[in-house]
């Protein structure tokens, strides 16, 4: 499943997936797979991604 929230919050900071991936310590390839659904993300890299774009867990990551 697509994760729109995260690729919305991205956006929201006005942040491209390599800018966020560089503030979290992965590569923009990861960021990318996220948000298309076909990478489940550790749950160090959902808190870092959450500390970068100012979210909690269940606004970025929790299915409705």
């Amino acid at each position: 499943m697509k994760n729109k929230k995260l690729k919305m919050a991205r956006v929201e900071h006005d942040l491209s997936q390599q800018e966020l991936a560089t503030k979290v310590g992965v590569s923009r390839q990861t960021i990318g797979l996220i948000e298309l659904g076909k990478y489940n993300p550790t749950l160090q890299l959902c808190v870092a991604i959450c500390k970068a774009l100012g979210k909690t867990l269940d606004d970025l990551f929790w299915e409705e």
